[in-house]
């Protein structure tokens, strides 16, 4: 197998970063760690071209677990 870079941080879906940038058998294990269960509602913030903050805002999920009655 070829050298891989390491300390590389990459954004995006990790299925088609995986695909795409690693050979296969490349990775044992993938861990993703969000706080599961929180019960709060995540946005995503817009900022403007400066960098800063703006009003706009958009629901990006609900982490809240329904239970069946």
């Amino acid at each position: 197998m070829p050298d891989l870079a390491t300390n590389v941080l990459s954004y995006g879906d990790n299925l088609d970063i995986l695909r795409r940038y690693l050979p296969d058998a490349a990775v044992d294990l993938v861990y993703l760690d969000p706080p599961f269960n929180s019960n709060r509602d995540y946005n995503v913030i817009f900022r403007d071209e400066s960098g800063k903050t703006c009003d706009a805002q958009l629901l990006a999920f609900e982490d809240t677990v329904r239970r069946p009655a």
